[in-house]
C-alpha cells in the first residue's frame, strides 16, 4: 500500500514539474503609493494637520529666539530665570503635540494603508486571473525577475480603475 501512494506521489511531482507556471511580479508598495486614492489621503492628512504642524514648527521658533537671547549673555538672573520657565513650558508643549500628532497621523496612514492594501490583494487576484498567472511575488522577496515579468504599473491602473477617487 505505501509503495503505491510513493508511486502516485512521484508521478503526481513529475507531472507538476513539467507543467509550466506562469509569474508575474509585483512591487505592491510602489503600487500602492502611486494609486490616486493613496494620493489624495496624503493630500488630505496634510491639509488636516497643516494648522498643528504649522504650531510645531512656530514653538521651535520661539525656542530658538528663547535660546538665542539666554546666549546673548545680555539678562540678570532674574530674566534668565524666567526665561528658562518659560523655554522649559514651551519645550514641554512642543513635546506633547509633537507626540500626539505623530500618533494621529500615525494611526490614520496606517488605516488607510490597511483597506488600500486588502483592496490591492484583491486587485492584484484579479489580475492574476485576467493574465493567466499561477503566481504573482512581490519584488521585495525577489532576488532577480526579468522585467516583462512586472505588472506593478498594471496593479495600479487595475486598482485606480477599480476604486476610483471622488
Amino acid at each position: 500500500m505505501n509503495k503505491l501512494l510513493f508511486a502516485v506521489l512521484a508521478l503526481a511531482s513529475v507531472g507538476a514539474a513539467n507543467a509550466q507556471i506562469k509569474v508575474g511580479i509585483v512591487n505592491v508598495q510602489k503600487a500602492l503609493l502611486d494609486t490616486e486614492e493613496i494620493k489624495k489621503a496624503q493630500t488630505e492628512m496634510e491639509a488636516k494637520y497643516k494648522a498643528r504642524t504649522d504650531k510645531i514648527v512656530q514653538l521651535q521658533k520661539e525656542l530658538q529666539e528663547i535660546q538665542n537671547q539666554l546666549q546673548s549673555g545680555k539678562l540678570n538672573q532674574v530674566g534668565e530665570q524666567e526665561l528658562n520657565a518659560e523655554g522649559q513650558k514651551k519645550q514641554r508643549d512642543l513635546q506633547r503635540l509633537q507626540q500626539d500628532l505623530q500618533e494621529d497621523v500615525d494611526r490614520e496612514r496606517n488605516d488607510v494603508l490597511q483597506r488600500a492594501g486588502t483592496r490591492m490583494q484583491d486587485v492584484v487576484k484579479k489580475l492574476a486571473d485576467e493574465k493567466g498567472l499561477d503566481l504573482i511575488l512581490d519584488t521585495t522577496n525577489t532576488l532577480f525577475f526579468k522585467p516583462a515579468m512586472e505588472l506593478t504599473a498594471d496593479a495600479t491602473t487595475a486598482y485606480n480603475k477599480a476604486y476610483p477617487v471622488k
